[in-house]
């Protein structure tokens, strides 16, 4: 059988036919490899260069690649976060013609970490916490969507910094099942198939002392359940009203914009006796503040990020003398949006060297400079100013970071 390249995009194959597909994925050659700190897997994952691209190669059996390529293409249209599927290569065969398995191809995530290179320095309960809220709300995204994981794990996860927070995708989609709708039963299980692999995870990393001691893994592995549930039951529990209080649903769209959510299509009905009104929210879709921040000025975030951005942006429009909302003859805000990344984004991030920034993405580098400018602010007793926050984070923050991780590569 010739060698057969599914792709996503046409471009691709041209530039994955260059790589050793007729070598076993544990023999490539250093130089086509790159040092990324990769997860545990029950298969063989490599990552390389394509082009000016990084991708994740998993080895695995024809149909199993098929399937999860996929399914990951599903949840890349309904707007999940996952990893990018770019091809599958079917058809291998070694030098001397003896078969090889079948490969699957993703994107490399930019700026994640699985969670046990995080775990080479010992993270604090915080953190940790941090890490369960991340993954509840990508479990609850799924299951709004339909997508029954079959494996939910820390070890299936890729976590990226998401300013102060961390953003959970979903890396490994080769037990998952898309519905129309998950029934109650189908959650349920999913989410007791995550207790118990997180709480088995974090009882490895208490044996290999990696473990913060105040940690208790079967804990934090029920906290997923509640936390879980907790989100859930506030996007999707149904609200009685008095007659007239059309502000209370008003209130309880902010609450679900507030957790980042917004309300694509509802359900309200008046009672017989016109007494109370029942709010049901129907399809609820994640990244309210993606989504808005994406409008006003192109930039595409994690959601924590555009939170945060759009806070600095407001109240930087609000210094701008030709701000003045509700005048029809003042700037409209895309305009001063777009006049923000322009003259202030684009040249703090880019006041830092670019082999520095290249450590993580353009809106978290910009978050982590805001808070460094108010932690020197705070110091100082006065407003230091950004110029003077970006020279002293290049100079003693950025650098150790990038020594981080590096030194959290594999070898």
């Amino acid at each position: 059988m010739a060698l057969q390249i599914s792709a996503t995009n046409p471009e691709h194959p041209a530039v994955l036919l260059e790589l050793p597909w007729d070598t076993p994925l544990e023999e490539w050659p250093e130089e086509y490899l790159v040092p990324l700190p990769r997860g545990i897997s029950r298969h063989v994952v490599r990552y390389a260069r394509a082009g000016d691209e990084v991708i994740a190669v998993k080895e695995l059996a024809e149909r199993p690649a098929l399937r999860e390529y996929e399914l990951l293409r599903d949840l890349d249209r309904l707007a999940i976060p996952a990893v990018d599927p770019l091809a599958v290569v079917t058809g291998r065969t070694d030098r001397a013609g003896a078969p090889l398995e079948p490969v699957l191809v993703t994107r490399h995530l930019g700026g994640s970490m699985p969670y046990r290179s995080m775990f080479e320095t010992t993270l604090r309960p915080a953190t940790m916490h941090r890490l369960m809220d991340a993954l509840a709300v990508l479990l609850v995204r799924l299951h709004l969507a339909g997508f029954a994981w079959g494996d939910c794990s820390l070890s299936n996860t890729l976590f990226r910094r998401d300013a102060g927070a961390y953003a959970a995708y979903l890396v490994d989609a080769e037990t998952g099942e898309l519905h129309p709708r998950l029934s109650t039963g189908q959650r349920e299980y999913d989410l007791d198939l995550a207790r118990v692999n997180i709480s088995g995870e974090l009882l490895d990393l208490e044996a290999s002392g990696a473990l913060h001691p105040s940690v208790d893994p079967v804990e934090f592995g029920t906290e997923i359940c509640d936390r879980y549930r907790g989100l859930w039951e506030e996007l999707t529990r149904t609200s009685v009203y008095p007659a007239g209080k059309y502000h209370y649903i008003e209130r309880r769209i902010r609450r679900l914009n507030d957790l980042g959510f917004d309300v694509a299509e509802m359900q309200i009905e008046h009672a017989s006796n016109g007494s109370t009104v029942t709010f049901v929210p129907k399809v609820v879709d994640a990244g309210h503040h993606q989504r808005q921040l994406l409008r006003l000025t192109g930039l595409d975030t994690e959601e924590n990020q555009a939170r945060r951005l759009l806070t600095d942006l407001e109240s930087w429009m609000a210094t701008q003398d030709d701000y003045a909302p509700g005048d029809p003859m003042a700037a409209r805000p895309e305009v001063l949006a777009h006049r923000w990344v322009r003259e202030v984004f684009r040249p703090t991030v880019r006041a830092v060297p670019r082999e520095l920034r290249a450590i993580m993405d353009p809106a978290e580098l910009y978050h982590q400079l805001l808070e460094h400018r108010w932690y020197l602010s705070e110091r100082a007793q006065h407003d230091i100013g950004l110029d003077t926050a970006v020279d002293d984070y290049v100079r003693n923050i950025l650098p150790k970071a990038r020594e981080r991780l590096e030194a959290a590569a594999p070898e």
